[in-house]
């Protein structure tokens, strides 16, 4: 898949084009995309799909910007993943939002695009003051020569699957739902990275994931599997957050300890996928008290995992 980082002014080649901050590739994103590779296919045209970095929020409304579900990295690589030929990453600015409806479609979609067919959620809103709607789509390629459909909504056990429903369930600690939505458990990637060594310290070594992202989508402790060091899943304990018991304003961490592995894997790219959350994360009064909580929380998640 080529990656580009801005919209050229023309473009010569035609292509079919969807619009979407695809957060977390959940299973109505992929249904869109299974759609427009299709819609790729029968057209003989490359698949294209624009989305934007940062989220629209982060820039209007950063304090209340959702925790992101995907790094802009993971991101592009489940687009990959999708069969996606091309993906625009543009730079969401408040010079962009301002731009009119009718400006966006005739300069981005017509111009520096070539759109030829373009496949929209049917509730997708564009433009300044998100004025630019479905109708207005439809009207613009009429008068401009390209395609329209509307993507419906995907429900699954009669929920709207969204990039919300997903971090929601998250929120709440229910993984094996959010599961249902993305169609696969939900997985945080990042390269091991050195860390303060206190789990060594205590007998519980960790892998330590860098982790890039301002707000966390989940905390606790979890069973996970960990893929990227070999062909297989590992089981292990993670825990995410801001680790309570050592200090106040931390920066959430991403640790896990893998089960019957000793390996060094410092500078690993890995993916942790986040099978079942065992508890909330506790603040304890000292490193003995966590010591004997972890040693706990790694029974019962072997115990997950052999009855599962």
């Amino acid at each position: 898949m080529q990656v580009f980082r801005r919209v050229p002014e023309h473009s010569t080649q035609p292509t079919v084009l969807t619009i979407g901050n695809f957060d977390g590739l959940h299973l109505g994103h992929r249904a869109m995309l299974e759609r427009l590779t299709a819609r790729g296919a029968e057209l003989g045209l490359a698949t294209t799909v624009m989305t934007f970095e940062p989220h629209p929020r982060e820039l209007f409304t950063p304090e209340q910007a959702p925790a992101r579900l995907t790094s802009l990295r993971e991101k592009l690589q489940l687009l990959d993943g999708c069969g996606v030929d091309r993906a625009f990453v543009c730079h969401f600015s408040r010079r962009l939002a301002g731009l009119p409806a009718e400006e966006f479609i005739e300069r981005i979609l017509v111009n520096g695009l070539a759109a030829k067919h373009i496949i929209i959620g049917d509730d997708f809103r564009f433009g300044k003051g998100r004025a630019g709607d479905f109708a207005m789509m439809q009207s613009a390629g009429q008068a401009h020569g390209f395609g329209v459909e509307a993507m419906h909504t995907v429900e699954v056990l009669e929920e709207r699957v969204s990039s919300s429903a997903v971090r929601e369930a998250l929120a709440a600690g229910n993984l094996e739902h959010a599961a249902a939505l993305l169609g696969h458990p939900y997985c945080i990637a990042g390269r091991v990275v050195h860390g303060d060594k206190i789990g060594r310290r205590i007998g519980w070594p960790t892998a330590n994931i860098q982790l890039k992202r301002k707000r966390l989508p989940l905390t606790g402790v979890f069973a996970v599997t960990v893929s990227g060091l070999d062909k297989r899943h590992l089981p292990g304990a993670a825990s995410l957050g801001v680790r309570p018991t050592l200090g106040q304003g931390l920066k959430p961490v991403l640790e896990v300890n893998l089960f019957d592995f000793d390996r060094e894997i410092y500078g690993s790219h890995i993916t942790v996928h986040f099978l079942h959350k065992m508890r909330d994360e506790m603040k304890f009064d000292s490193l003995e008290a966590l010591t004997a909580q972890i040693g706990r929380d790694v029974k019962d998640i072997r115990n997950y995992f052999e009855g599962n």
